[in-house]
């Protein structure tokens, strides 16, 4: 339970958001995590979260062992890689507020219970200019 999310952090120290997870959902750094190699971003929780771990090498037993722990995952890695395609899609071709209209259309559970700063980083802008967005939203209604 709870809520978290993965971000890096660049060069200019920049922190920028991957992805949320609430409930049931998976979250990890896919990269690290499948080519075992150091994490290059940082899982964190937003929200006071009972999380649950599971280590590559129990997974990768689990999926020899039993036909559908391997179509679980395999359906898990699916999802995300879809999911991460359609949210790289619509970065190269939404506008910020169309962005943000589509995240809250699609997560509107999530909208509110993530900070501004980590929605705003997720959605490619500043904080200020979500709160511009938001502002000029609720003065349309």
């Amino acid at each position: 339970e709870g809520a978290v999310r993965s971000y890096f952090v660049n060069d200019e120290g920049i922190d920028h958001t991957i992805q949320f997870a609430i409930e049931d959902w998976f979250i990890s750094d896919f990269n690290s995590y499948i080519h075992q190699t150091p994490a290059s971003l940082f899982v964190e929780a937003i929200e006071d979260s009972i999380v649950q771990q599971i280590a590559y090498t129990d997974v990768e037993k689990l999926c020899s062992e039993n036909p559908k722990f391997e179509r679980f995952f395999r359906l898990v890695a699916q999802k995300s890689f879809a999911f991460s395609q359609r949210r790289v899609l619509s970065n190269l071709g939404k506008s910020a507020e169309e962005r943000y209209l589509e995240f809250q259309q699609l997560y509107p559970s999530i909208i509110q219970r993530v900070p501004q700063y980590a929605l705003a980083s997720y959605l490619g802008m500043s904080p200020e200019f979500l709160s511009k967005i938001r502002k000029r939203l609720t003065s349309k209604s």
